[in-house]
């Protein structure tokens, strides 16, 4: 079977919040009998160096200590892993650079953010930018996260035509054996009605072709909140959504809602900005 993910790249710093990220990236890996790759920042600068040596001492002598743990942890659970440091002012730059280096087609991160009244207080202002800049799809990953196991939902904007989240959902899910959930949330006037109705029509097409068992499901409401209460109540433990509108986060699908549902899902999510054909269509 071909993979939905062939080049896996996990960024982490080793630390508390990057437990679930690393558990899913291994669970990947372990699942999928693919190599995983793996890059650490490192917050370095020439001015901070030459500035504070005793310093930049200190936090070379706590990479290594990641990097030795990290290795440990990978050898413990059978991993091959290859992983790089890499120093700079920007860890997300690193991160983004690393990914585009190694071709990457998903990149593995944690969410990091916590719970707050405030959309951008939910995600970390690195994650965001990984999110933002980044050149393959990438997967946010809460802390108590782990391989999903039950449904996949793929939230859809009604007013595209781009199925590209589709068929990455519906190839997750025909990988895991798992049935896809297709969600459009729209307004309750007519038109935007019908709007999602046809857009609902070709995606569950575009689910099928891949052969998993696919339901279509109509939202009425603010789109985030609908996303994730129906990943909530339909028990789906991954969620789907798209990126596009050039490398801003901030227009991502319907504005603010990326960040949204990134901030406040349990589950993790995956942002898709790479095309997956259906299997047979390159035929």
């Amino acid at each position: 079977m071909t993979h939905a993910f062939m080049q896996l790249l996990l960024a982490t710093e080793h630390s508390e919040q990057d437990a679930g990220a690393e558990a899913l990236a291994f669970a990947m890996a372990q699942r999928c009998g693919l190599p995983l790759a793996a890059v650490l920042p490192i917050v370095s600068n020439p001015e901070y160096e030459a500035l504070a040596p005793q310093l930049a001492a200190h936090t070379e002598a706590q990479a290594g200590q990641r990097i030795q743990a990290l290795l440990a942890d990978a050898q413990r659970a059978g991993i091959v892993l290859e992983l790089q440091a890499r120093r700079g002012p920007e860890p997300y730059r690193e991160i983004v650079d690393e990914a585009r280096a190694r071709a990457a087609d998903l990149l593995v991160i944690r969410r990091r953010g916590k719970r707050g009244l405030l959309a951008n207080l939910l995600v970390g202002d690195m994650v965001r930018n990984v999110v933002t800049h980044s050149p393959c799809s990438v997967l946010v990953v809460p802390r108590a996260s782990r391989m999903w196991t039950r449904r996949v939902l793929v939230a859809l904007d009604p007013s595209t035509a781009d199925m590209t989240p589709v068929a990455t959902a519906a190839a997750i899910a025909a990988e895991c054996g798992l049935p896809l959930s297709v969600l459009c949330v729209t307004e309750p006037a007519a038109d935007a009605m019908q709007l999602a109705e046809r857009a609902l029509q070709k995606a569950w097409s575009t689910g099928r072709a891949f052969g998993v068992a696919v339901d279509a499901v109509t939202r009425v409401g603010r789109p985030h909140e609908q996303i994730v209460g129906a990943a909530q109540q339909l028990g789906a433990d991954l969620i789907v959504i798209g990126r596009h509108g050039g490398d801003s986060l901030s227009r991502a699908w319907l504005g603010g809602v990326a960040q949204k549902v990134i901030g406040l899902a349990e589950e993790p999510v995956l942002v898709a900005v790479t095309s997956i054909s259906p299997p047979g269509a390159n035929a």
